[in-house]
C-alpha cells in the first residue's frame, strides 16, 4: 500500500462538487442529468485506478478489484437531496477511490437512491443484496413529482441494463466514511467518530377524518376539524415520547397535508407522515406502544377519527466489532484524544449492507452540524483526517 494521498482525495471531493453546483452545495437528484453526469465521472476516475468500472440496471456504480483478496467493499451515494450539501454520501464513495489509489483491495460501490428521491428507499443497496423485487420497481413513484421510476430509469439509459448482485464470499466487509450530521463531534472538540450502529427508523401515516365544511356558517361547537385533531395529536406525541424514549430518540412529523386545503373551508382530512428513530428495538417498541395508545385515546376524545398506517420498520445495524476496533486503533494512532465512539442518527446504506456482511462507519464532523441544505460542510483538514484513520483502518482490517 502507498500512502493516502491526501490531496488528490480533496481534488476529486471538489470537482465532484461542480456537477450540479448550486450556492456552495449541490442539487443532484437521482436519475437526473447532474446525476448520471457525476455517475459517469465516476466511472473514468474508477477506471484510473485500475478497476473495472460498470453502472448496473438501477444506477449502482461498482468498481471492482482485479486482483486477489480478501477484498473490503467502500462506498455511499453520490446523489443528493433537493438543492442540499456536497458532501453527504459523496464523501463515502471520494474515499473508496482514495484507498483504491493507494493500492488497497477495495471495491467501490456508488449506491443508487440512499435519499429516497423514489419510493421504497435505499434502492441502489437493498438492490446489490437482492431485496428489491421487479414489482417494487414497476410501483415506485418520484415522491417529488409523482413520476415512474420506470420511466426515470428509461430516461436515464439504465432500461436495458442487469441488476447487479454482490458476489458470495467475495468481501471481508463493509466501509463507509460519512459526515457526522449532527454537532456531537464537533461540540466535543473531536475530529473523528467510530460508529456503534445505526438507527432504525419506523414511519408512520396518521389519517385524520372530520367533516369538511363551511368555516363561517359552521359553529365551533358543531365542527369536526381533521386539522385540530390533528394538531393536538402531536402534541400530545411530543409531550409524551420524552418520557418513554432513548437517550438519542427523535421524531419527526415531516408533512401534514389538510384537505381540501382553502382558506375557507373546514379540512375533511388531514394525512400526516411521522416518523421516529432509535438505535435500540426495545426502545422502538416502546415509542410504538405509545404511539398506538395516543391515538386510541384521540378517538376516544375528539370529534375525528384517527387511523394509524405503518408506512416502514427499518431493522437497527450494529456495527461490527472487528471493524470498530481497527478503526479505534487506526483512529488512536492518527487521531490520539480526537475521537469518540458514537452511534449514527441517520440511515445510510451501510445499514442493508450489514444484512449481508461486517459493516462498519466512521464519522467526520459537520460544521454546525448542518446537513441536507446547501450550506452542509466540513473542514479539509477534518476531511484529510478522516481518510488518514479510513485508510489505516482497512489496512488493519483486512491484515487480521
Amino acid at each position: 500500500m502507498t500512502p493516502i494521498d491526501t490531496d488528490a482525495f480533496l481534488r476529486d471531493l471538489h470537482e465532484l462538487r461542480q456537477i450540479g453546483a448550486f450556492h456552495t452545495g449541490v442539487h443532484r437528484p437521482t436519475y437526473s442529468a447532474q446525476d448520471m453526469e457525476s455517475r459517469r465521472w465516476l466511472m473514468d476516475r474508477l477506471t484510473a485506478c485500475g478497476l473495472d468500472a460498470s453502472i448496473d440496471g438501477i444506477g449502482n456504480v461498482f468498481g471492482r478489484h482485479k486482483g486477489p483478496g480478501p477484498h473490503v467493499l467502500v462506498g455511499s451515494h453520490i446523489e443528493t437531496q433537493n438543492e442540499a450539501g456536497w458532501l453527504d454520501g459523496a464523501l463515502g464513495v471520494v474515499a473508496g477511490v482514495a484507498l483504491a489509489r493507494a493500492g488497497l483491495p477495495v471495491d467501490v460501490c456508488a449506491f443508487a437512491d440512499e435519499e429516497g428521491h423514489f419510493e421504497g428507499g435505499f434502492l441502489g443497496s437493498r438492490s446489490l443484496i437482492g431485496d428489491l423485487a421487479e414489482d417494487e420497481i414497476d410501483r415506485s413513484r418520484n415522491r417529488t413529482d409523482g413520476s415512474a421510476l420506470r420511466d426515470a430509469l428509461r430516461a436515464a439509459g439504465l432500461a436495458d441494463k442487469p441488476r447487479m448482485r454482490l458476489e458470495p464470499g467475495r468481501h471481508k466487509g463493509f466501509l463507509e466514511m460519512h459526515i457526522e450530521q449532527g454537532t456531537q463531534l464537533e461540540q466535543a472538540g473531536l475530529r473523528i467518530g467510530v460508529v456503534t450502529g445505526i438507527v432504525a427508523i419506523w414511519q408512520w401515516r396518521l389519517v385524520v377524518t372530520g367533516q369538511q365544511d363551511h368555516a363561517g356558517g359552521t359553529t365551533m361547537a358543531e365542527r369536526k376539524d381533521a386539522g385540530l385533531t390533528a394538531v393536538r395529536l402531536l402534541a400530545a406525541i411530543d409531550a409524551e415520547f420524552p418520557r418513554i424514549c432513548g437517550e438519542r430518540s427523535t421524531w419527526t412529523t415531516g408533512r401534514i397535508v389538510l384537505e381540501p386545503g382553502a382558506p375557507s373551508i373546514i379540512p375533511g382530512q388531514a394525512s400526516v407522515l411521522f416518523q421516529f428513530r432509535d438505535v435500540s428495538v426495545a426502545v422502538l417498541e416502546r415509542m410504538e406502544a405509545s404511539l398506538r395508545a395516543l391515538v386510541q385515546e384521540a378517538n376516544r376524545r375528539e370529534r375525528c377519527t384517527v387511523e394509524l398506517e405503518t408506512v416502514s420498520k427499518a431493522i437497527p445495524a450494529l456495527c461490527d466489532p472487528a471493524i470498530m476496533r481497527a478503526l479505534s486503533t487506526a483512529a488512536d494512532r492518527i487521531a490520539p484524544a480526537a475521537w469518540q465512539a458514537m452511534p449514527s442518527g441517520a440511515g445510510h446504506d451501510a445499514q442493508n449492507i450489514a444484512r449481508v456482511m461486517p459493516a462498519g462507519m466512521l464519522f467526520v464532523p459537520s460544521i454546525g452540524g448542518i446537513s441536507h441544505h446547501w450550506s452542509e460542510n466540513t473542514s479539509d483538514d477534518d476531511l484529510a483526517l478522516g481518510i488518514q484513520v479510513l485508510g489505516e483502518a482497512a489496512r488493519l482490517y483486512l491484515g487480521d
